[in-house]
């Protein structure tokens, strides 16, 4: 990416609060360029922009716990998996993974096909996630960092986060491209 395109993008203090998190971090805001382009990427099967935002969000490792000991890119359930062909947090994984040299969890899976979170309120979102998420086995790792493409309310991460912690895990945080901006 060139430094003036990079310069131009809705770049945001990358630390913010989110609980449960220990850390939650996410560089650049949910706005255009940044909005069409998780959307290309998504929904359009553009994995060329995995690369990019793979090295935006190794500048923004940095900022990761230094205790964080796995990462575990957000699931999707495997009738979206199928139909998209990728799971985005997977690739955006393997690309800050090789920086970081940590392992990827996979025993913890998206159980139930829940509708698109797009759209919904946050309340909405909330109960769409009940029991979504399942452990399978154990997670020998104290600190695990979920990686995702975008946070808009935080209900997925925050679910996927208590799953984990329930599971015995002691410590979650939380890695994105951009989150939607609180007010």
């Amino acid at each position: 990416m060139c430094p003036p395109c990079r310069d131009d993008l809705p770049w945001l203090d990358p630390v913010f609060e989110l609980a449960p998190f220990e850390t939650a971090i996410a560089p650049l805001a949910y706005a255009f360029p940044v909005d069409a382009a998780i959307k290309r990427l998504k929904f359009q099967c553009r994995l060329s922009y995995v690369n990019a935002f793979a090295l935006l969000l190794r500048a923004a490792t940095g900022l990761v716990p230094e205790d964080v000991d796995a990462l575990l890119p957000m699931p999707l359930h495997w009738r979206r998996q199928l139909l998209r062909g990728f799971n985005q947090a997977t690739e955006i994984s393997r690309g800050i993974r090789r920086s970081m040299a940590l392992p990827l969890v996979t025993n913890v899976i998206r159980r139930r096909h829940t509708p698109s979170q797009s759209g919904l309120s946050a309340a909405q979102r909330r109960r769409n996630l009940r029991a979504a998420f399942q452990v399978r086995g154990p997670i020998g790792s104290k600190h695990v960092l979920i990686v995702d493409d975008v946070i808009t309310t935080g209900a997925t991460s925050r679910q996927l986060a208590n799953v984990l912690l329930e599971a015995g895990v002691p410590a979650v945080s939380v890695l994105a491209i951009a989150r939607v901006p609180e007010d």
